[in-house]
Order: C-alpha cells, then structure tokens, then sequence
C-alpha cells in the first residue's frame, strides 16, 4: 500500500510568516495609517499626486515593516556597530563635500542622493543598547560617559548641516537608551533645572534676547527666530510667524466637530503652509475638530503603551532598551509636531508619524516598528 502525502495549501506554507505577530500593535499601525490615507486624500487632492505618493510611501514602509520583522533580534545586534560606523563615515562625509539646498548641507551623492542622519535616527539605538548589553552586570559611571560620546559624535555632525528637528530626534532615540539603562535621576535632575530656568529667563526676557543684532552664539539666525517666533508669533504675523498664527487659527476653527472632511477653509484657500508635510495636523484639526484630534492622539497613545508593553516583557536588555526608545521617540514625533504646529513649541521640522507626507520619514517608521514587531515575535518564541 502506496502513503498518499497531500500537498499542503498555500495559506498552510505561508502562514508561518505570519505567525506570531502582534495583533494590537498592528491594529494600532493599521488605523493610524487609514487616518493618514484619510487626511491626505483631503489636504492632497489639489496638491499634485500627493495622495497616490503618499499611498506608495506607506505600503513600502509597511513592506519593509514586515521584512524587518523577520530579522530576530539577535541578528539586529550584530548590525549594530557595522550601522553606526557606517552612519557617522557618511555623516564626516556629508559635512566634507555634502550637497547643499537652501542653506542646509545635509545630503550626500553616491549615485543616489540620500541623507544619511536619517540612518542614525535607527542607528543610535541600536548602538547604545548593543553597548549597554555588553557591558550588562558591570555598568558603572563610565560607560554611560562613553554612551553620551557615542551619541554625542553624531548629533554634533547633524547639528551642523544645520538640521535642529533631527539632532532633537537622534538626541532624543539615544537619551532615551541611556535613560532606560539606569541612569541615575541624581544626573537627570540638574540638567532639567538648568533648561527649566533657562525658558524662565528667555520668556522674562524676550525683549532683550530677541531685539535685533542680538547674537545667541550657539544657535543659527534662523533657529534663534524660531524660538522668538514662538515667544510672539504676532510681532511678525505676515513674516516669521505666520506659520504659527495660520496654524493655530485652523485648530481653533474646527471647533469640536470640525469643518467636515474636504471642508477646511484654511487648508484648501492655501493659508496653511505647508499643508501636507509638518503642518499637516492643522488640516487635520480644522476638518475633524476636537473629536477627531482627541481620537488621533488615542491612537499615538494606545501604539505607545502597546510598545512600551512590548518592552518590558522583552527577552533580553538589548531588546528592552531598543523597544523602549524606539517607542519612545515615535512619542517625540507626535508630541513635538502636534506641539510646534499648536504653537508650543518652535518649528523645527519633525512629520507627524503616518500622516505627514515624506517618503524617508515613513521607510524611517516602517524600519522602527517592524524592530518592535520583531522582538514581540521573539518574546513569543521563547520558551515558557
């Protein structure tokens, strides 16, 4: 008697690949992502193939999500040191013979133009948590002085291009490595004292620090007017800070309900700049009003806690402190967007995640949790 041996289905080879994901983050993923299709659809559809761009960008960062996902965690720490030497060669690079648009020298040539400080908004994590997990069971004060070199090196590179929105970010992903590490709150504490007391000074004192000729010496003209734009955006409401003004005039507009969808009047009468990239949640607001922003931030809050979830129950140190600050910064971005585009903050260039137009933003995100999916799946595996 001749064993008959069925063919398996096709969803019985590929389900595998599948397995193991985690439902709610991709829930989180999903929604955010079909409210940035939504929100495009409305402020883009006068503005070019913006939509259909922005629509390619998102299931390419979705596609690279999924590859990542695949790659265990133990692999992603041994890319760590290649990545981040690489990064900071091309940053030297960049800063040698760059390409310059606009002031800004941020780009490279190598057959393709690319930016390589988007890189290191990936890199510095992974650097700093594969560093901590080597030295895990011996950590004393200096090796969190060589973290901060390590993180230092390269924002300094980025600082200078200038490019404040992506230092502030490649800050934030490695401060957050060497916060989560255990540094101590005894070395948390002065700095922000120091910067609390700082802002005092500069709100008390707006009208010596802002007056013209004033020379801040650490900050570039055009990030020293940011800042007292921000200060007051109305002493040059047609200049400077009408990026602020326009933006908070569309938030507040929208009320509690909002204009309804494709009914902004700010946003398609074009007094919002911008519309589509940073300013994008003033579009937003003005078309779904309290409710519709309220539901939005929900949904960054939810796909935080779920990150932050999958960190702590993570298998290892390198893959807690990597979840945690890739979590962490997505925060960043939502917060620091939502905020300058409020008119708390200055503008400093960070996209709303899945809804700002930008391809290298999204490719960014997609690399940064499909890192997350993959150490879920890894948690997943291990066993009990």
């Amino acid at each position: 008697m001749v064993a008959v041996i069925e063919k398996p289905s096709l969803w019985a080879r590929v389900s595998p690949v599948f397995a193991g994901f985690d439902a709610p983050l991709a829930l989180a993923i999903l929604l955010l992502a079909a409210a940035g299709l939504v929100t495009m659809y409305s402020v883009g559809f006068d503005h070019g193939s913006r939509f259909q761009s922005h629509g390619r960008n998102m299931l390419l960062a979705l596609l690279v999500l999924f590859v990542i996902a695949q790659v265990p965690p133990q692999r992603m720490m041994s890319l760590a040191v290649p990545m981040y030497t690489v990064g900071v060669a091309l940053l030297v690079a960049v800063f040698l013979f760059g390409i310059s648009k606009k002031g800004a020298q941020r780009w490279l040539n190598i057959g393709v133009v690319i930016q390589p400080s988007e890189l290191m908004k990936i890199a510095m994590p992974l650097m700093l948590a594969w560093w901590f997990q080597k030295r895990e069971g011996q950590l004393n004060p200096l090796d969190f002085v060589v973290a901060g070199v390590m993180l230092a090196v390269p924002a300094a590179l980025i600082l200078k291009q200038p490019d404040l929105g992506t230092t502030l970010l490649v800050l934030a992903s490695g401060l957050f490595v060497i916060f989560l590490a255990g540094l101590s709150w005894k070395l948390i504490i002065p700095p922000v004292i120091v910067v609390a007391v700082g802002i005092v000074v500069l709100i008390l004192m707006e009208d010596q620090w802002c007056a013209a000729g004033v020379d801040w010496k650490v900050l570039h003209e055009y990030q020293r007017q940011r800042v007292c734009t921000l200060l007051d955006p109305f002493k040059d409401p047609l200049g400077k800070g009408f990026h602020i003004i326009q933006g908070m005039i569309a938030i507040g507009s929208g009320g509690i309900w909002g204009k309804g969808f494709m009914q902004g009047t700010q946003t398609h009468l074009e007094f919002i700049p911008e519309r589509t990239t940073d300013f994008i949640y003033a579009a937003f607001a003005e078309e779904f009003g309290l409710v519709g922003t309220v539901a939005l931030m929900l949904g960054f809050i939810f796909l935080v806690v779920r990150g932050l979830s999958i960190a702590m129950e993570a298998p290892t140190l390198f893959s807690r402190l990597l979840a945690g600050a890739i979590t962490l910064n997505i925060f960043v971005y939502a917060f620091v967007n939502m905020g300058m585009v409020s008119g708390i903050l200055p503008v400093v260039g960070v996209p709303l995640p899945f809804i700002s137009y930008g391809g290298t933003a999204m490719v960014t995100m997609g690399v940064g949790l499909g890192i997350l999916m993959s150490i879920s799946r890894s948690r997943r595996y291990m066993p009990g």
